[in-house]
């Protein structure tokens, strides 16, 4: 009878210490990413996991298309948009926590080709008109989109360009309608290129466009969520800002 008393009393403390020793249960995150920001939101993914052990489950596509699923109840927790825009419109309709939108990146646009010296280093190729198809995110639902859009009519050539767009439903798709030679070149994230050998770009001036001020926010279905609160911090800090930066973004 002493023996299984104590067979039980270690027994219990057995789980007792295990109790102690056992890591905090770990979440998961429902996050949209802007189609830009896949190949950083990849790594800073895993390297969260690594850190909290908590899972961000990425989903990548258009922000204005994002949005629109958001406004219909689609479950995301997390949005990380390539503008300004749609996480203040989230905030101010409600969608949103109140005082958790900030900008995670600063985005540049890339005139590419896989063509070398196609596009010089001025983008001068878009004056000359050497080329079919120009492609383009649309412009509707895609910051990047309205970025090329601007930076043609800065340089006076949206007009004479027009009839040669093809449009992407997102910045993925204008690269792929570039990687695959459907068009001889495109305006792209310089994060979709900055590690690409080969090809030919132009990377725009900031001043040829508005600024693509990228931001993030916490939304109205993520607020009872620890892992998504901790994935917007882990994204402000400097592991982070690091992944960020070296994809070709820049921080505030």
């Amino acid at each position: 009878m002493a023996g299984a008393m104590r067979m039980f009393v270690a027994g219990l403390l057995a789980l007792l210490f295990a109790g102690f020793a056992a890591p905090a249960l770990a979440g998961e995150a429902q996050v949209a990413v802007a189609a830009n920001f896949t190949e950083p939101a990849k790594a800073i993914a895993a390297a969260f996991t690594a850190a909290t052990g908590h899972r961000a489950i990425l989903s990548f596509g258009a922000s204005g298309q994002f949005y629109a699923q958001m406004a219909h109840g689609a479950p995301y927790e997390v949005f990380l948009s390539a503008d300004a825009d749609r996480p203040k419109k989230a905030e101010q309709d409600g969608l949103a926590a109140p005082g958790t939108r900030f900008t995670y990146a600063v985005g540049r646009l890339a005139l590419f080709s896989r063509t070398p010296g196609l596009v010089d280093p001025a983008g001068a190729v878009l004056k000359t008109g050497r080329f079919n198809k120009l492609a383009i995110a649309d412009p509707a639902a895609a910051p990047y989109g309205a970025a090329a859009i601007q930076t043609l009519r800065r340089l006076g050539v949206y007009e004479a360009v027009r009839p040669k767009l093809v449009q992407g439903a997102s910045i993925t798709q204008a690269y792929q309608f570039v990687a695959t030679g459907a068009a001889e070149l495109g305006f792209v994230a310089l994060s979709q290129v900055v590690g690409e050998p080969g090809g030919s770009r132009w990377v725009v001036p900031e001043r040829d466009h508005a600024p693509i001020d990228q931001q993030a926010i916490l939304l109205d279905t993520g607020r009872k969520n620890p892992a998504a609160k901790a994935f917007l911090a882990f994204l402000k800090g400097p592991q982070a800002r690091a992944i960020i930066q070296r994809y070709g973004y820049g921080v505030r």
